[in-house]
């Protein structure tokens, strides 16, 4: 049986420190190192023993999370699990953190603090493990390492929705091959630092892009204002009934789905509310099923880095349905599950590097 994984929580509320304590140590498949109050107290820590994930505040008396995040990517990739209030500000301190190096974001209210963190557990727990497994190393800009063995002893999940629960299967076919051509991207944990990497080296004339990035309301505007302020394309929050059009990425926004849809000669997006599918809201499966449904072979979808499966039996009805489907390679990931499961299931056409799919989007037109 494998070690359990060594966490470390940094965060100056007692209250974050006390549940995330309680949570932790009744996992049998993590043991809390230790939970402390600010990064110099961390520091002092790191230098008796070091975690195999940290659970990192961003705003903290003394030094601030950012400033934390990047010495230890510099001295020493760690993965590191931002721990962010759900505000405009949070956000886009958040969208820094996630730059810098950060795997994943677990959020947390204002309010109802302790009742949140705790009705949250399974989320963060799987979180937890899930960095455990990420290659940090790739965020870093070094050489990949072998990827650490999945813990023992998880609890299984709950059952999971279908993109069945937002949107039927079947129904009218896509029009056949048109010369305007559609890309849908899905994407998860490392999915802010991959996206980023391909969005800024596309041109100006490249096609229309849909995308899903699993992350928190009020998150997705700010990292979309990000990318828009880096890419030469125009990147935005989708709203509904924006059209999908040359020269534009839309960003599902966090907590609706995301879906495709053809009105004559163009495509719109419909923004959704519904349950989550495959756990996430977004989901990639919904996304992917509407462009099945919507583009067919007009369109060119994706798989990236994350974990889970979710986006697998959406890229499978792509691949049926005639679209051309690419998944990041497992090298170049940060976590290889996402596209592990969509290979899996058989609707993945080519495996690609991250550093390839620019060139995949424009030749796409």
């Amino acid at each position: 049986m494998p070690p359990p994984i060594k966490v470390l929580v940094v965060d100056d509320s007692a209250v974050v420190r006390q549940v995330m304590q309680a949570l932790l140590r009744d996992a049998p498949d993590i043991a809390l190192m230790a939970a402390v109050a600010d990064p110099l107290l961390a520091i002092e820590r790191l230098k008796q023993s070091w975690p195999d994930v940290i659970v990192l505040d961003v705003e903290m008396p003394r030094m601030d999370g950012i400033t934390f995040l990047r010495k230890i990517m510099a001295e020493r990739p760690t993965p590191v699990v931002i721990c962010s209030t759900l505000t405009e500000k949070g956000a886009k301190t958040t969208m820094d953190a996630l730059a810098a190096g950060a795997v994943a974001v677990v959020t947390k209210p204002k309010l109802g603090l302790k009742q949140f963190l705790t009705e949250s557990a399974d989320e963060l727990l799987r979180t937890v493990r899930a960095a455990a497994r990420a290659n940090v190393q790739r965020l870093a800009g070094r050489a990949p390492a072998a990827a650490p063995v999945a813990a023992a002893g998880v609890p299984h999940p709950p059952p999971k929705l279908s993109a069945d629960a937002v949107l039927p299967a079947g129904g009218p076919r896509a029009m056949s091959q048109t010369t305007e051509r559609i890309v849908a991207i899905g994407t998860s944990t490392g999915g802010t630092q991959a996206l980023e990497e391909v969005l800024t080296r596309l041109p100006r004339v490249c096609p229309g892009l849909v995308i899903v990035q699993h992350m928190p309301e009020k998150f997705t505007a700010a990292f979309a204002d990000r990318l828009d302020r880096l890419c030469q394309i125009r990147v935005k929050e989708a709203e509904n009934n924006d059209r999908v059009v040359p020269g534009q990425a839309l960003i599902a926004p966090g907590g609706r789905h995301l879906l495709l849809q053809r009105s004559g000669a163009q495509y719109r997006v419909e923004v959704r509310d519904g349950p989550l599918v495959s756990r996430h809201k977004p989901s990639v499966d919904v996304l992917f099923r509407s462009v099945a449904k919507a583009a067919g072979a007009n369109a060119l979808g994706i798989i990236m880095t994350g974990m889970g499966d979710d986006g697998a039996a959406g890229m499978l009805e792509m691949h049926q349905a005639g679209a051309h489907t690419l998944a990041q390679d497992e090298a170049s990931c940060v976590v290889f599950g996402m596209p592990k499961e969509a290979l899996k299931r058989g609707g993945v056409r080519r495996t690609v590097s991250l550093t390839s799919i620019p060139n995949e989007i424009v030749a796409a037109m």
